[in-house]
């Protein structure tokens, strides 16, 4: 009977009250640590700041250079599934005016009393099976056995368009999620290192320089040359002048990411899109645009080269010359031109 006893409560001022308030304040803890970046870490200095803002910045390009490779992969999908379905849908009035033509002859044999297996075909439930019997080859005449193989082929053939679209289709769904993946991606990162910056002040903000420091700045840089900088007719050629001269119209442009213009850029956008002004057509992304031409040293660089920063060549400039690039950094500045050593530059292509 004892074992069944009731055990007397114990006191909360005990180790059970100990214990529930050592839990309480960790689990207090816990949460603080898990509400972001402004309850969970100290006052961070302008140049901390500015540090973290640059690293979030970076890995946000280096999603939207994801992000555009989906897209254009979608697009492709896209295409190459509407193509198919196009001609599929040719090739099935191709078969239905075969299998009409086959039909009037069964009617008019039928009417005369017989109707040849050949063309029994038209009714069968399932054709494919049907001409699959010994018997038929054997039977059908040459006219009539020519005439069904090529409705045979047709419905293979159409049922291969078929299958192709499925596969299509399953790959511009897979994109369509990796997009909304990188996006979700690219938006966290943007939206944290605006939260970072909304900690500064005004007057922080431009000391750190994030694009607020010399507004003026892509406004005074002009086409002739003033504030020590390559003019764009000191290209080597005349596509590659029409480019930086392009880059040059843009100064000012804001960054968004996704953007090719002509209002708006993102970093292989605008490269894009100058060059597209010139005639010369380069790929959507800073890892395809890296491949695009002929890879060139820092030594050898001339204006109009395309300069690549990072490990992963996540961003791209427009080389003008004097050291200097025109290029989209990041949505806290505007296209605008800056020194290439401002990043880490680990590449360099020529593409006209």
């Amino acid at each position: 009977m004892a074992a069944h006893r009731k055990p007397r409560p114990r006191s909360v001022s005990g180790n059970t009250g100990r214990t529930a308030a050592t839990l309480a304040l960790a689990g207090a803890a816990t949460a603080t640590a898990f509400e972001g970046t402004g309850h969970a870490e100290p006052n961070l200095t302008p140049a901390q700041v500015k540090a973290r803002v640059d690293k979030l910045y970076q890995e946000a390009e280096v999603a939207t250079e994801k992000y555009n490779g989906a897209k254009e992969d979608a697009r492709k999908a896209e295409r190459r599934l509407n193509t198919l379905r196009d001609e599929a849908a040719r090739r099935q009035e191709q078969l239905n005016e075969a299998r009409d033509a086959l039909g009037s002859v069964a009617a008019a044999q039928y009417r005369r009393g017989g109707l040849d297996p050949a063309l029994q075909l038209v009714l069968s439930p399932d054709p494919d099976h049907y001409l699959d019997g010994a018997a038929f080859a054997e039977r059908a005449g040459h006219r009539q056995a020519t005439a069904v193989a090529r409705v045979r082929k047709q419905l293979r053939e159409i049922e291969q368009l078929r299958g192709a679209a499925r596969v299509q289709l399953a790959s511009l769904r897979s994109r369509q999620t990796e997009l909304s993946r990188q996006k979700k991606t690219i938006d966290g990162k943007l939206d944290a290192a605006q939260r970072l910056l909304d900690r500064l002040s005004a007057a922080d903000r431009a000391r750190i320089g994030d694009g607020s420091a010399h507004p003026d700045r892509a406004s005074r840089a002009t086409a002739t040359g003033r504030d020590g900088l390559t003019a764009p007719d000191s290209a080597p050629n005349p596509r590659a002048a029409a480019a930086i001269a392009y880059a040059y119209s843009k100064l000012g442009s804001p960054y968004v990411w996704g953007a090719t213009g002509p209002d708006a850029f993102d970093c292989s956008g605008l490269v894009q899109a100058a060059y597209r002004s010139a005639g010369v057509s380069l790929p959507r992304t800073t890892y395809a645009q890296i491949d695009a031409g002929r890879r060139v040293s820092r030594a050898e660089l001339l204006p109009g080269d395309l300069v690549f920063f990072y490990s992963g060549f996540s961003h791209v400039g427009l080389y003008i010359g004097n050291g200097q690039m025109i290029h989209a950094p990041n949505p806290s500045a505007p296209v605008r031109i800056a020194p290439i050593d401002e990043m880490p530059l680990t590449g360099a292509t020529r593409v006209v």
